[in-house]
């Protein structure tokens, strides 16, 4: 999962009253992942397979998709489970509306935190996330509610980012862009890398997720892709800053920055995650 969007931090995320990620997410940062859905999924694209393999859904699967976004996940989810149903669930607005303008038969959407939804005992087979489990105020509590939503041995998949590698491309090229564009600390912006980085550590997932067992963590590498060559990628990142001006030559350096990872496919870093996986005693 991609530096940029997590940022270089590992502690739990500190949530305020006066910045809570429903206000993230309904907010500045959840209307550019909107706007930009398509860019965002092809960042995390690459992952899909690790992932659904590992969520082994079948054809009447009850299908749980957390922090669903702009839907992409819980469409192949319900494409799988063709004779069962798959919700997702998400706390933005702006990202559901993007959802809900391609439905399926056996397909729905809840706007909701996950931490406190209502959803039914036993009501899923199996939960899927692709990173949308980082945001909860309260990840223990959060998991022993979507614990209850699963049936005794029903499953759940799920990835979330690494510690950042401060030696990784991904750090070295976002390092690097941020020398050449330097940007005032936001405190939306923090409060949503804080959180993407808040499950980074092994012992932290393992504590949270104490209502599942068989609880496995392994490394999935793939690539993350920014655009359709150099300059569609600058043109990404700095659509995420302020609307400001910004030099041709900046502009220029900031090209050559991804020029070495532009290819056929796009510009594409390497990029790490964790696969987290478990059963419901």
């Amino acid at each position: 999962m991609s530096t940029d969007v997590r940022r270089m931090s590992t502690e739990p995320p500190r949530m305020t009253a006066e910045l809570p990620q429903t206000d993230v997410w309904n907010g500045a940062v959840g209307g550019h992942w909107a706007a930009h859905h398509e860019r965002y999924d092809a960042m995390l694209a690459d992952f899909d397979s690790a992932l659904f393999e590992a969520a082994a859904i079948r054809p009447t699967d009850r299908v749980l998709d957390i922090g669903c976004g702009a839907g992409p996940t819980t469409r192949r989810a319900a494409r799988l489970a063709r004779w069962g149903r798959a919700l997702g669930v998400d706390i933005s607005a702006p990202l559901l509306e993007r959802a809900r303008a391609a439905l399926l038969p056996n397909l729905w959407y809840e706007q909701g935190d996950a931490q406190t939804h209502p959803f039914p005992e036993s009501g899923f087979d199996v939960m899927i996330s692709r990173g949308g489990v980082m945001f909860f105020a309260d990840h223990r509590a959060a998991f022993a509610n979507i614990a209850r939503a699963v049936r005794p041995g029903g499953r759940f998949a799920f990835i979330c980012p690494q510690p950042v590698d401060a030696q990784s491309v991904e750090a070295r090229v976002f390092g690097r862009l941020a020398e050449l564009r330097p940007l005032p600390p936001d405190p939306v912006t923090t409060a949503a890398h804080r959180a993407m980085a808040s499950l980074c550590e092994p012992d932290r997932l393992r504590e949270v997720l104490a209502d599942f067992s068989q609880v496995a963590i392994r490394p999935v590498h793939a690539a993350s892709v920014y655009g359709s060559d150099p300059e569609d990628a600058v043109d990404f990142v700095l659509s995420r800053g302020p609307r400001t001006e910004v030099a041709a030559e900046v502009r220029a350096a900031m090209a050559e920055v991804f020029t070495p990872y532009a290819g056929p496919l796009g510009v594409r870093l390497p990029s790490s995650v964790w696969l987290v996986t478990g059963v419901r005693p």
